[in-house]
């Protein structure tokens, strides 16, 4: 089975995230064994952000890789595991609102994807790109 980055890579809608991972130096972390639960904003998700957003977070790397790990938790989370949660803690060392009442939503983000299963964790495509705070 293919890892998270491969996936991401062959899935042809994440070329931003792919490329901010890329410029983070992220990738070798998410090739490894984890298991990581990932929050994966979509191409669409990144057009959302004000113009020249991902252009300044490419100049200013710390920001950056604190952004992507805020959508990564340890462990391989699937909605079911999530909705009894209510809350997670990211990568990043923030909390994330999980809410499956009606849909599914990952902080102010709905999940369009849910349960992508990857040799090493589990991905859930999101519409949105979520901050901390």
């Amino acid at each position: 089975m293919a890892d998270i980055v491969d996936i991401a890579v062959s899935a042809g809608s994440f070329t931003t995230l792919v490329t901010a991972v890329q410029a983070a130096g992220l990738v070798d972390v998410l090739k490894s064994p984890g298991p990581f639960t990932v929050f994966a904003p979509n191409d669409d998700a990144f057009a959302k952000l004000p113009p020249g957003t991902i252009q300044t977070l490419v100049q200013n790397i710390p920001q950056l890789t604190r952004i992507l790990k805020y959508h990564v938790v340890p462990g391989k989370l699937k909605q079911a595991d999530l909705a009894q949660l209510g809350t997670v803690t990211s990568v990043e060392g923030s909390t994330i609102k999980i809410d499956c009442s009606d849909g599914f939503e990952v902080k102010n983000a709905t999940v369009l994807a849910a349960d992508i299963e990857a040799d090493n964790g589990v991905i859930h495509v999101i519409d949105t790109v979520i901050l901390m705070g």
